[in-house]
């Protein structure tokens, strides 16, 4: 019987030709039992061949008696059950078992397959209980085979069922809790993947005006350039889409070799291995905007209920990419609004911008004298002045007074744009005017419409876009880059540069007819030099704000510090004042502010202006002899006043007056300087 087990051929201890009359014999005597009975008898030998069977068998697998003669009983069973009836009938023949059951597949002699039970039991001679023959009793099972299949589909479609309901359910989750395209599309794939399984799946959004498909999120591998998102898609080149948008109906390829139809499809199959996909379209409103797809590495992958369940999701994801994009929209005003807000709005205030311009000298007085002049007025004003020196502070003084006040205004650092973007910064432009401007954007003239805008460093603007300038400064009218559309605004423009613009007429980097308009009112802004009677009054200001944010407490300053204060040049002006202050309330550790030996070591050289600082002849040392410490000017200036006035301190005629200064800050100055009164009396 070397053909009937499933790899390996009949035990050697039974020999098949031994005792087979007497076998067949004894199997006749059995023939009354089972003749009539429902159930399908078979006997066979120990080796597995059939020795007799009843009618019930006969009919079941619609073999004659005659036929089923010497056919082994493991030639009839299926295939897959083979070895493991084999296994039970060496367990039995070896004795490790009486009887078996097993339920199993006959092929009939048509072909066709039958489930029964089989219940096989071993029958041993009475005397020497040597076994002689098998016993199968065989029960047709099949309708209750079918009945258990039709209740398991009927379950597996409730499970599926109940995990579509489950996806369904958590895609409505993320429709709700994420707003955001990334975690929107992240948790779509999530669930479907949970009953839907793809190698790869994408969301493509139909972008009418250019009548493709752009590739909005991607799931599977990323190292396709095919698969890459960004992508755009010819719909000319990718008819299915385009069927599926046109018609929002489902479309599905089992066998994509076979049924490879676009270049699109045969780049599938030759570049990505993709041999199955479903897609499905996504509408919002009765209108396509776009489809969901899935691809399978593996042919006939998607059904008709995967289908169903995938068009279920895709309704409910265009609802969420419709929800998506109002959310991205209504960010997107929020963003543009708070930007805006910060031009619109005037400035906070901080530590480094003080409410009140520090200062008493005649220099600054003069100044705020025509500061007063100018405000009230809508005429432009050209602010001169070294960096440092406050020019901003002055621009918001001269808005602060003006009938504008309650509007904004708007302030732009020209030096600090790229010459790329000044002009789309000052006059906006329209969406898609250049690459990357995706949606309008308002510039700050229009921003600042019924304001103030006050343009810093304006010596830096390019040429062209001073061309512009000269147009809302003469026609009150711009048009935003991209736009012949032009904009009208109602601005007041203030200006501030530390250049020497007529220089840079001659130089061609600034028009003529430009710094005209712009030098209506020029105000120039002393440096802080120009003005040692404030830098106490400031030191003492800065002190107080800088104590404060630094939770120190300081009762004052030292008698050195603000020596070197007054005699040092101040090269970066107020601010390098600002500077050198914080230093030295960081560094102090008593109640006395003092600053290091080397005033010089904390500030940065002067900036060269472009035209040399022209020096007081009275400064000058003629014969050439070693320069003289400022301290030392100040002093013989002092005394050579003093006596001029024959060393009267007070009055008109008092060196107060003649020097510009208060007289207790003269006696002070003078204590300072060492300069006694018997010093400078004439006899």
């Amino acid at each position: 019987m070397g053909h009937v087990g499933p790899t390996s051929g009949t035990p050697d201890t039974y020999s098949p030709s031994e005792d087979t009359l007497r076998e067949r014999t004894e199997a006749l005597r059995w023939r009354s039992v089972f003749e009539n009975s429902a159930i399908g008898v078979a006997i066979a030998d120990l080796n597995g061949r059939v020795l007799t069977t009843n009618t019930t068998y006969q009919r079941m697998l619609g073999y004659t008696d005659d036929e089923f003669q010497g056919i082994p009983i493991l030639e009839i069973t299926h295939e897959s059950f083979r070895e493991a009836n084999w296994a039970l009938i060496s367990e039995l023949l070896e004795g490790k078992r009486d009887q078996f059951q097993i339920e199993k597949q006959y092929r009939r002699k048509d072909g066709s397959l039958l489930w029964v039970r089989n219940n096989v039991s071993l029958v041993r001679d009475p005397e020497s209980m040597r076994p002689r023959f098998m016993v199968a009793l065989s029960e047709d099972i099949a309708e209750r085979k079918a009945a258990e299949e039709a209740l398991q589909k009927s379950e597996e479609r409730l499970r599926k069922s109940e995990q579509r309901q489950h996806s369904l359910l958590e895609i409505n989750n993320a429709i709700i809790t994420n707003l955001t395209r990334d975690a929107l599309f992240a948790s779509a794939y999530v669930a479907i993947r949970r009953v839907v399984s793809f190698d790869r799946a994408a969301f493509l959004l139909y972008q009418p005006e250019s009548n493709n498909l752009k590739l909005l999120s991607m799931e599977g591998e990323d190292d396709s350039e095919f698969f890459r998102v960004g992508k755009e898609y010819d719909l000319e080149e990718s008819r299915i889409s385009a069927w599926v948008l046109e018609h929002q109906a489902v479309a599905r390829r089992g066998d994509l070799k076979r049924e490879q139809q676009s270049a699109n499809e045969k780049r599938l199959v030759a570049d990505e291995n993709i041999q199955s996909y479903c897609v499905v379209p996504l509408v919002s409103m009765g209108q396509s905007i776009g489809t969901f797809a899935v691809w399978s590495e593996t042919q006939n992958r998607y059904s008709e209920s995967d289908a169903e369940l995938l068009r279920e999701v895709a309704n409910q994801v265009a609802l969420a990419i419709a929800n998506m994009k109002s959310y991205e929209e209504i960010a997107s005003l929020k963003a543009r609004l708070e930007k805006e807000n910060v031009y619109l709005q005037e400035e906070i205030r901080t530590e480094h911008n003080f409410e009140e311009i520090i200062g008493d000298s005649p220099s600054l007085r003069a100044l705020l004298r025509r500061v007063d002049q100018v405000a009230p007025t809508d005429s432009t004003v050209l602010i001169y002045g070294e960096t440092g020196t406050g020019k901003e502070l002055i621009a918001r003084a001269i808005h602060d007074r003006s009938n504008r006040k309650n509007r904004p205004l708007v302030k732009v650092n020209c030096s600090a744009i790229s010459a790329g973007l000044v002009e789309s910064e000052l006059f906006g432009h329209v969406k898609g005017a250049f690459t990357g401007a995706f949606e309008r954007r308002i510039g700050r003239f229009e921003l600042a419409d019924g304001g103030t805008i006050f343009l810093d460093e304006v010596g830096e603007l390019p040429l062209d876009t001073q061309v512009k300038l000269l147009r809302v400064l003469q026609e009150r009218e711009f048009e935003p880059v991209g736009s012949n559309r032009s904009v009208r605004v109602d601005v007041r423009i203030i200006c501030a540069t530390n250049r020497n613009l007529e220089a840079s007429i001659k130089a061609g980097t600034f028009r003529s007819d430009l710094y005209y308009r712009l030098n209506v009112f020029p105000l120039e802004v002393p440096p802080l030099r120009e003005r040692r009677l404030d830098v106490e009054q400031l030191a003492k200001f800065f002190i107080s704000r800088y104590a404060r944010n630094l939770g120190k407490k300081i009762t004052g300053i030292s008698d050195s510090a603000t020596q070197k204060l007054l005699s040092y040049s101040w090269p970066g002006n107020i601010r390098e004042l600002q500077n050198v202050i914080e230093r030295a309330l960081i560094l102090s550790n008593g109640p006395i502010l003092d600053l290091e030996t080397e005033l010089t070591t904390v500030s940065s050289s002067p900036v060269p202006s472009e035209q040399p600082l022209e020096v007081p002849p009275v400064l000058l040392d003629a014969d050439q002899s070693p320069m003289k410490t400022l301290n030392e000017v100040e002093r013989e200036h002092i005394l050579a006043v003093l006596q001029q006035t024959h060393g009267v301190i007070d009055g008109s005629n008092g060196a107060a007056k003649t020097l510009g200064m208060h007289p207790n800050t003269l006696r002070h100055r003078m204590e300072k300087l060492g300069i006694k009164r018997t010093a400078h009396r004439i006899s």
